[in-house]
């Protein structure tokens, strides 16, 4: 039986298609426009899709905040399913701190839609909850509309 106490997971329908989602996932230029909540904001994506490859971003506030997101792919399957981690760099080379996995899954839904699966497992109760606390649900959410309101236009 899987232990599922350490996720943290947003679940919607998106009202745009799964490919223009896909997109919006894996295309850095993309990522830039809605990976953040505003007034945050991504100024740097790197996105290498193969198991090992690179996912790496930093996102800046609005008062000169810089957070560094460093990672690697875990697994791509291309317009269905993205797993990536900050445990590992590339190269699998440990970070020393690993806080997450993540997952995200995309499905058809009725009327061109996309149903969206994103989950945030992490590595202890501990940092599951400070997760929870720095706002997942919010962030996520956020960031989720943002997403929807990008792949809309494409």
């Amino acid at each position: 039986m899987t232990d599922t106490s350490r996720d943290l997971v947003l679940e919607r329908v998106l009202d745009a298609p799964r490919a223009n989602v896909w997109r919006c996932w894996t295309e850095p230029e993309l990522m830039k426009d809605w990976f953040c909540p505003k007034p945050w904001r991504v100024t740097e994506a790197r996105l290498d899709l193969r198991p090992g490859g690179e996912c790496f971003n930093i996102m800046e506030g609005p008062e000169g905040e810089r957070v560094e997101n460093p990672g690697v792919f875990l697994a791509v399957e291309p317009g269905e399913r993205l797993v990536f981690t900050d445990a590992f760099l590339p190269g699998w080379r440990p970070t020393g701190e690993p806080f997450m996995v993540g997952e995200i899954r995309l499905a058809d839904a009725d009327g061109g839609r996309t149903r969206y699966h994103a989950r945030a497992m992490h590595w202890s109760e501990e940092t599951r909850a400070r997760h929870e606390a720095m706002g997942f649900h919010e962030g996520w959410g956020i960031a989720a509309d943002q997403l929807e309101a990008l792949a809309r236009t494409l």
